[in-house]
C-alpha cells in the first residue's frame, strides 16, 4: 500500500479545488471549448447529477461527483 494516496494527493493539491477550476461555469459535452468540458476527458469514476436526480448514499472518495443545474452547467464538484 503507497504512502501517499495519487487519487487524494494530486501533487500537494486538493483534486476536487482543480476540478472545480476546471469545471465549475461550463456545460459537458463531446469536445472542449471556452464553455464546454470533454466528458470523455473526465475520471473513470464521475457521476454526472442532473436536478432532481436520485444517487446513493454511499461514499466512495475516488468518485467525483459532478452537479448541474437545469441547463446543463456545472454548478460545483465534490468527492464522495
Amino acid at each position: 500500500m503507497p504512502l501517499i494516496d495519487p487519487v487524494t494527493t494530486s501533487l500537494g493539491g486538493d483534486p476536487t479545488k482543480e476540478w472545480q477550476n476546471k469545471l465549475v461555469g461550463k456545460k459537458l459535452g463531446d469536445a472542449h471549448d471556452e464553455i464546454t468540458f470533454a466528458k470523455n476527458d473526465l475520471p473513470e469514476h464521475t457521476r454526472v447529477i442532473e436536478p432532481g436526480m436520485m444517487v446513493t448514499k454511499d461514499f466512495n472518495p475516488r468518485r467525483l461527483n459532478v452537479h448541474l443545474a437545469e441547463d446543463g452547467t456545472v454548478t460545483h464538484v465534490n468527492h464522495q
